[in-house]
């Protein structure tokens, strides 16, 4: 059984599928590893310490392997590579791109879309979009305090104070809620806001006011999965009305606000941008599905008036040394779920919910239900 960890192609992607800890691991499952030459060198791993783990070192590393770990879904020219039945495991954001599973499926590759990992308690430490949106509510945070002319914490000092900078939280799911966390530790008075009533308590027990208007659709605006519904016109009128007025009184504004398969909701107008106080920052984790902000340009910061509105694509990736690490910790876990401990070779189990849940491409086809009819 031998397993690669492609170097990824993309320039704007420095995570890494794997690490010297997690090679270590599969090693001990019975895998040989091989790692594309200069793999890990964006994320603060050198060639010489996947070396010391035991992973051999090459150029075109997936050509003979019976599993491909990756971080983004592989390219036309990286599939032509890979051998046909090959297992290929990623992040493969498959909404909207069924021409790219079709080109999967084309090539006989088995996909699996690691985000696509099912909210049971047995994926939880499979879970690659928590892992990766804890870090993005941190680095937004930090992205935020960086732009942002002032200090966050009151000050008091022989000058005089300090006050504290108000920071206003969209949305209140993995990422929303370490934003909380991180802005209260760095001292700034946060309040939030969120559609589903869960996220109430949650931000509560952070330290955070809670913003929304808490109405009967609101109480019933979570899906059994735990994803915030959409919602109707009606709701959304007076929650931006809501917003819009607590907005005006806010130093930085974080958004978060995804729903699976969707483009990103948009949550923050032109005018409420241009209601802000000279020097705010607005934050959109959302910009890679078309944004939260009225106004946010992919990969740059942009300013609207006296504001800036801050659109970093791959934001985990700006931490991806952490990002990497457990990513790759992310997929050791679903790979454990592949092999057979006692004859060290791959056993998949096709009827496994994990399995069934990831699942996208086999046998030459499309199979998972959200995307077979589509191509």
């Amino acid at each position: 059984m031998r397993i690669a960890v492609a170097r990824e192609v993309d320039a704007n992607e420095p995570r890494v599928a794997a690490t010297p800890e997690t090679v270590k691991k599969l090693r001990s499952l019975g895998a040989s590893v091989a790692v594309a030459r200069g793999a890990g060198l964006a994320s603060g791993i050198p060639d010489a310490e996947f070396e010391s783990a035991g992973a051999e070192l090459g150029a075109e590393v997936g050509r003979d392997a019976d599993i491909v770990l990756k971080v983004r879904r592989p390219t036309e020219e990286e599939m032509a590579v890979y051998r046909k039945g090959a297992l290929v495991i990623a992040m493969m954001d498959p909404y909207g791109n069924e021409a790219a599973l079709a080109a999967m499926a084309r090539a006989g590759l088995v996909g699996f879309a690691m985000e696509l990992m099912p909210r049971i308690t047995r994926a939880q430490s499979m879970d690659v979009l928590s892992s990766q949106a804890n870090l993005a509510g941190y680095r937004a945070v930090i992205d935020a305090a960086e732009q942002y002319g002032r200090a966050l914490p009151m000050m008091m000092t022989a000058a005089g104070t300090v006050p504290a900078a108000k920071v206003f939280v969209m949305g209140a799911g993995v990422a929303g809620l370490q934003a909380i966390a991180t802005a209260r530790r760095l001292g700034a008075v946060v309040t939030a806001t969120d559609v589903r009533p869960a996220a109430k308590e949650q931000v509560e027990s952070l330290g955070a006011k809670f913003i929304a208007v808490e109405d009967e659709e609101f109480r019933q605006a979570e899906t059994a999965a735990g994803y915030a519904k959409e919602m109707s016109k009606e709701y959304q009128v007076k929650q931006a009305a809501l917003v819009a007025e607590h907005i005006k009184k806010q130093d930085i504004v974080i958004t978060t606000a995804l729903i699976p398969g969707r483009p990103a909701p948009r949550l923050v107008s032109q005018a409420m941008v241009a209601s802000m106080r000279p020097g705010s920052v607005i934050v959109d984790l959302a910009v890679e599905r078309g944004g939260n902000v009225e106004g946010v340009r992919p990969g740059e910061v942009a300013r609207v008036g006296e504001v800036k509105i801050v659109g970093y694509l791959n934001v985990a990736g700006r931490l991806a040394a952490s990002a990497s690490a457990l990513y790759a910790r992310n997929l050791l876990n679903f790979v454990d779920i592949l092999i057979d401990k006692k004859e060290k070779k791959l056993a998949v189990d096709w009827d496994d919910e994990i399995i069934r849940a990831t699942l996208l491409t086999r046998d030459g086809a499309v199979v998972h239900p959200n995307f077979k009819a589509k191509t």
